[in-house]
This record gives structure tokens, sequence and C-alpha cells, in this order.
């Protein structure tokens, strides 16, 4: 394969452009997801609307809301904008429900016990319910990290530089070697992603490294 290196340049801004449009909204979608999530498990009654409601919101076709959000923003087609926000929505849709069961996987033993030691409803929430919901957050989070990767391709058809673009120039000149190097960046890009949310949970899960329940 000789157009790798004579490429290579453009291949690592195409990397970059995908990680940022893909990275960013799965931090955005998790900030946002958090306290949702605590919601639909704090109040029974909001628990169908916010699960339903969000999970609704991955059945959209990714290309429809590419091309949609420029009309309700009012963005040009082009801003990378679009890609933020279309991806953050559909990292909510993936997590919502995630981090109600993470939370919801907290023994409830364990929350009295902060109750009776003091801790208020936030503290508690902080300081033991999210911690102890860590892994099965993580497990959501994997799966939205590789979906974001794959959906983000599929902006090249609107025009957004990433890694998807390897693929369209290859298919329109029929010439394989872009499309394989974009397969293969793309799913290094996700075992990136992957292998950074694992070392992240087991910095936050001090105790699963040690085989014993956190005190």
């Amino acid at each position: 394969m000789t157009w790798l290196p004579d490429h290579l340049g453009e291949v690592l801004s195409l990397t970059v452009r995908h990680t940022y449009l893909a990275g960013v909204p799965l931090i955005l979608g998790l900030l946002i997801a958090l306290p949702l999530g605590w919601l639909a498990r704090r109040y029974r009654g909001l628990y169908p609307i916010l699960i339903i409601g969000t999970g609704l919101l991955y059945t959209i076709p990714s290309l429809a809301l590419f091309i949609m959000l420029p009309l309700l923003l009012g963005t040009k087609i082009l801003d990378p904008a679009n890609v933020v926000i279309a991806m953050t929505i559909y990292t909510i849709a993936l997590l919502v429900r995630t981090v109600a069961d993470g939370l919801g996987s907290v023994p409830d033993a364990v929350n009295q016990s902060a109750t009776a030691m003091g801790y208020r409803r936030g503290r508690r929430f902080l300081s033991v319910e999210l911690p102890l919901a860590v892994p099965v957050i993580s497990a959501g989070l994997r799966v939205a990290a590789v979906s974001n990767v794959s959906i983000v391709s599929v902006a090249t058809l609107i025009g957004v530089q990433q890694l998807g673009s390897l693929f369209t120039d290859g298919f329109n000149r029929a010439f394989m070697e872009p499309i394989i190097v974009g397969v293969v960046a793309c799913v290094l890009l996700a075992l990136v992603f992957d292998g950074v949310i694992l070392g992240a949970t087991r910095l936050a899960t001090p105790w699963q490294r040690a085989g014993k329940a956190p005190s």
C-alpha cells in the first residue's frame, strides 16, 4: 500500500476531526444523561416518560437528523456543530436508561446507611450512588462510544470532513485503499475510546481492583 504513506497527514487530520465529533458528544451526553437518569430513578412517574422519550430519539435516522438540525438551528449545513448536537442527542438516548439502571443497582441498604451517617441527597448521590453505579454506566458509555464513532461517518454525506470521507473518496474512484484505511482507522479509534473508558472506570472504582467492596 503506497497510498497511506502519501496521505498520512490527511488521514491524521481526519482522525482528529473524527475524534472531536465523536468524543465531545460523548462527554456532553453523559453530563446531560446523569441528571436525567437520576430524575428517572428518583421519581417513578418520570421514569417511563424519560426512558421512552429519550429512547425514541435514537430511532431518528442519522442522515435525516444531520439535515434537519441546520433548518431548526439556523446553522450552515457544513457546520460541525450540527454533528456534535446530533451525536449528543444519540448519546443521551443511549445513556439515560443506563444511568437510571446503574443508580437502581445500588442496594437500598447502602443508601439507607449513607443517610443514617448524615449524607444529604446531593452528597449521597455524588459520594455513594454514582461511584457504585460507575460499572453499569461505563458499560453503556462504551456502547455509546462505538456507536458515535460509527454514526459520525455518515456525516460525510453532507460534506462534513472526517474518516468517513475516505469511504466516499474510495467508492467514487473505485479505489479500495482509502476505504480500507478508513475502516481500520475507525476501528482503532473505537478501541482507543473503549480503552480510555475502561481506564477511567478502573480509576473510579479502586475497590474493584482490590477485589473487595468499598467501605
